[in-house]
């Protein structure tokens, strides 16, 4: 099994920032995908940002606000959020998927999500 955690979340004034981290860590053999969701109250799940191979893609949102980034070493994800707004309250998780072994066998796990308020 595949497991992730996310940390770094608060409760943070308008304009400020923070950086959430998230970490796989169990049978891994290969990441491909990683990326931030978050899902406000009364809201549907959205994507905030991924990271692959071959680059990133932001939500239009929270373009030039924020910064995605891992570490393949540590199969770590990194999210900096600058600029915050109220708007960005919500809980954001983190879903990594990838290969647990050389024969393709895959996996899709996710964490349990750490809560990002915003104070206007």
């Amino acid at each position: 099994q595949v497991q992730v955690m996310e940390s770094g979340g608060g409760l943070v004034h308008a304009g400020g920032s923070l950086r959430l981290s998230c970490t796989a860590s169990g049978t891994i053999f290969k990441i491909n995908t990683m990326g931030w969701y978050r899902q406000a109250p009364g809201k549907q799940r959205e994507l905030v940002a991924l990271i692959t191979g071959a680059g990133t893609r932001y939500a239009d949102s929270v373009k030039g606000r924020f910064t995605i980034s891992r570490n393949n070493a540590k199969n770590s994800l990194y999210l900096q959020m600058d600029s915050l707004k109220p708007e960005d309250t919500a809980v954001y998780s983190c879903d990594v998927d990838g290969l647990r072994n050389s024969d393709y066998d895959s996996f899709d796990s996710w964490g349990q999500g750490t809560q990002v308020t915003v104070s206007s």
